[in-house]
């Protein structure tokens, strides 16, 4: 699952309340940060890699990388900044030449939902955009956690109904055996294996 979205919109604070249910105030992301989230539903257990991708336009060429391929990815905007829900409809044109119709569920997400008293988007605009591009839509707070669990457990249903559920395309997951390091130096627990310089 990948998050995308113009800098400042809450994606890292949707990242760390998928990731871990908390909240607290982020600095802007660099390049693309990285979690993991298991999801149990009633007859699969899917586990998420949520990749939180930079808002920032410097970082905009490396982008790609990470959502070619995405099962699901987010569009965020913040429902409190009108620029934020257009810049959101810049990435879905880009997402919309990258993926394979049918291999990506989509969301657009109305964030920071504790705003509304300064809510310049509208629910309506924003179903109805997610309604015309074939969307889903959600307004969620990562401050209050308000309907981020909905969130997650939805487009878990939605990614196994679309690609696991009817083509066989989610590979089972294996956790990946801890294998321990031998140290040259025994003596020394913190000796590298490796010698660095000439």
């Amino acid at each position: 699952m990948v998050l995308l979205g113009g800098s400042g919109v809450g994606k890292s604070s949707l990242a760390m309340r998928f990731g871990r249910d908390e909240f607290y105030t982020t600095s802007p992301t660099v390049g693309c940060a990285y979690m993991t989230r298991v999801v149990h539903l009633s007859d699969v257990t899917l586990r998420f890699e949520i990749w939180d991708t930079a808002g920032q336009e410097k970082y905009h060429s490396v982008t790609p990388l990470y959502y070619r391929g995405a099962h699901a990815a987010l569009l965020v905007y913040d429902i409190s900044k009108r620029e934020t829900f257009i810049r959101a409809q810049m990435w879905l044109k880009e997402l919309e030449n990258q993926y394979i119709q049918g291999s990506t569920v989509i969301w657009l997400v109305g964030n920071k939902g504790d705003l509304a008293q300064n809510r310049q988007v509208s629910v309506q605009e924003g179903q109805g955009l997610a309604s015309h591009k074939g969307l889903f839509f959600i307004e969620t707070s990562a401050l209050s956690g308000e309907h981020i669990s909905e969130l997650l457990q939805s487009v878990a249903h939605r990614v196994y109904e679309s690609i696991g559920g009817h083509q066989g395309g989610l590979s089972e997951w294996q956790e990946t055996p801890i294998v321990e390091l031998q140290h040259r130096d025994t003596s020394n627990p913190f000796a590298s294996c490796c010698k660095v310089g000439p």
